[in-house]
């Protein structure tokens, strides 16, 4: 499920990628787009994060949150990711392996790197479009925001009807049963 320390060691790494400096759109971005690409391989996202469709293109809710200092006890995340400045979040802390993002498997790492080459060399607003004009399960927002369903992306994906909802259904509840055994 979500969690703080993932969603940091996922920043990190493309921070890195991008010399130690990353635009924070592009960076929503590119988890947006590692998280459907591993629902589209595995059934599961990466992060966990909660989906959002805003004028903008697909957002990660948490991350967000995390990125314009919103979330109080963030330290991690702030041991990772420095604050946002001109729209810009850098890296704090430099790893030299990656094995040192150990919060992240090695095919979860492959999928950020596939992300990181076929999407790192464009803008934040090449992204936007590419969501736009790509990601059938986003919908232009009448209100600021509103939820991306995971069984809105299976279908985007090219899975059926039937599929995409018992996928869903699927990552529903184990997010309930990771926030009931959580709140023990």
């Amino acid at each position: 499920m979500f969690s703080e320390k993932k969603i940091a060691q996922i920043a990190a790494f493309f921070v890195s990628k991008a010399g130690g400096r990353l635009n924070h759109m592009k960076l929503l971005k590119l988890i947006y787009l590692s998280d459907r690409e591993s629902l589209d391989q595995w059934g599961e996202p990466i992060s966990y994060d909660s989906m959002m469709s805003m004028e903008r293109g697909p957002v990660l809710s948490s991350t967000l949150n995390y990125i314009n200092g919103d979330v109080r006890n963030a330290d991690y995340w702030n041991s990772w990711i420095g604050d946002r400045a001109q729209h810009m979040v850098s890296l704090e802390q430099e790893f030299h392996s990656l094995d040192e993002l150990d919060q992240l498997s090695k095919a979860e790492l492959e999928i950020l790197g596939r992300t990181w080459g076929a999407f790192g060399h464009m803008t934040q607003w090449d992204l936007s479009d590419y969501t736009h004009d790509n990601c059938a399960e986003w919908n232009n927002p009448e209100k600021p925001a509103f939820p991306i369903t995971y069984e809105s992306i299976f279908t985007a994906l090219g899975r059926e009807s039937e599929e995409a909802a018992a996928m869903s259904e699927e990552l529903e509840a184990q997010k309930q049963l990771s926030n009931t055994l959580s709140s023990l």
